[in-house]
């Protein structure tokens, strides 16, 4: 269990807004609209609204379950060690093939300032995930007052945005509504899980409330509200500011400042992101690193190829090579790991509806699930990597029948990477 940290609830509201608040903004409204053209902002609402019993089902468990370790800590209460060992190898693997997709969003807004295309946008990548590999190989972190400073910064771009592009929203781009039929609608929710990643958080942060099953249902609400008015407002005025521009661009919150600002704004846009990018990448390095060697230490990964934090960092670093290299589009490769997202949130608001009360919570969690089930299917094909990464922790487990003499290890580093749980702490989390 965590040791508290007295958080308040403006605090904890302000820390799950950071850990769902991430890179996917910057570039999501343009992939949506390219999905589903306007009526991409119906799959917006839909995300927004099943946020809600989402992400009260994980504040549920963790006000009645204060702990540390969040989805995997409740798998393994519900389901046993290998099935939040296979919640691990989601969480794990989906770090080197989402980083190419995260530092692929920020690549378009350099290249939209410096040229280069592709050559820039991969240079981008170079210089990002290999500064995030050299400050964990030493052991350097972004503090928690960093991370969470580079979240509000995001947030704060996001008003300005808004506010400047508004003058030019237009209701004529709104149709033709539906270019791609209505079923672009599911295929722009999939992809929008993306941005969505992160409400797994909240139960992680349950153990550092001063009273978590008070608190934690208040900063929770908040948290929904802030995140869901900022993607609504950004989505809805890239659609009527931008038209059809908005599904061909690479960067789309420049555009909207251009229109709005004008002057430099694109370097701005350019440098927050950069800046964004790294701090979210470096998390996810800091914390998958930790997780693999755990998953390791219990098991459910060879220990020769991932068992120290620097073996585990260096997999990551070299597979996320490889992934950018795999010639997918950014919104196949995003769906990629939209995929093992959702199967972890299949996963654990199964355990919640083994875990939960009967009671307003359990119809939360049903309702999340099936949800998230369905969110599962429209992924499409790329969603069935997700089952074979679970299907190969569970056949690794079973062939090398190794026992385990102490509680699961993993389930203290296999949440979300977030700003932290205290202003003093640093972003150890792996990703969701």
């Amino acid at each position: 269990m965590s040791e508290r940290t007295n958080l308040s609830v403006a605090q904890g509201a302000a820390l799950s807004v950071g850990a769902v608040l991430g890179t996917g903004l910057i570039s999501l409204p343009a992939l949506a609209a390219e999905a589903a053209g306007p009526a991409s902002l119906v799959a917006w609402l839909a995300l927004i609204i099943l946020s809600a019993p989402l992400a009260w089902t994980f504040a549920a468990l963790g006000a009645r379950y204060p702990d540390g370790g969040g989805v995997s800590t409740y798998t393994q209460m519900a389901f046993g060690p290998r099935v939040a060992a296979a919640v691990g190898w989601c969480f794990y693997f989906a770090v080197p093939l989402g980083a190419p997709v995260a530092v692929g969003f920020t690549g378009g807004y350099v290249s939209d300032v410096l040229g280069g295309g592709r050559l820039t946008e991969l240079a981008t990548f170079l210089v990002i995930v290999g500064t995030a590999y050299t400050m964990n190989w030493f052991g350097l972190r972004v503090s928690g007052r960093v991370q969470l400073a580079l979240s509000i910064s995001l947030a704060t771009l996001l008003v300005v945005t808004v506010v400047a592009a508004l003058p030019h929203a237009r209701m004529d781009n709104l149709t033709p509504f539906t270019p791609h039929g209505w079923t672009g609608i599911g295929a722009a929710a999939a992809l929008l899980v993306w941005g969505f990643a992160g409400w797994e958080a909240l139960s992680s942060l349950s153990g550092e409330y001063r009273d978590p099953r008070r608190d934690v249902p208040r900063a929770t609400l908040i948290a929904v509200a802030v995140v869901g008015v900022l993607y609504l407002a950004v989505a809805t005025v890239s659609v009527l500011a931008l038209g059809p521009a908005l599904a061909g661009s690479r960067a789309p919150l420049a555009d909207l400042l251009a229109i709005g600002l004008g002057g430099p704004v694109r370097i701005v846009t350019a440098v927050v992101a950069v800046a964004l990018t790294l701090g979210t990448v470096n998390a996810y390095f800091a914390g998958a690193s930790r997780l693999g060697a755990a998953l390791a230490a219990e098991g459910a990964l060879p220990a020769r190829v991932f068992g120290t934090q620097r073996r585990s960092l260096t997999f990551i670093f070299l597979a996320g090579i490889v992934a950018v290299l795999v010639p997918f589009e950014l919104h196949t490769a995003a769906l990629l790991v939209t995929g093992c997202f959702t199967l972890v949130y299949v996963i654990g608001t199964a355990a919640a509806l083994r875990l939960l009360p009967a009671g307003g919570s359990r119809v939360a969690a049903g309702v999340a699930f099936v949800a998230v089930v369905v969110l599962l299917w429209l992924n499409g094909w790329p969603a069935l990597l997700s089952l074979v990464i679970a299907g190969g922790a569970l056949l690794y487990q079973a062939v090398s029948g190794r026992k385990r003499s102490r509680p699961s290890s993993i389930s203290a580093s296999s949440t979300a990477p977030n700003p932290t749980t205290s202003p003093e702490t640093d972003c150890e989390r792996s990703p969701a």
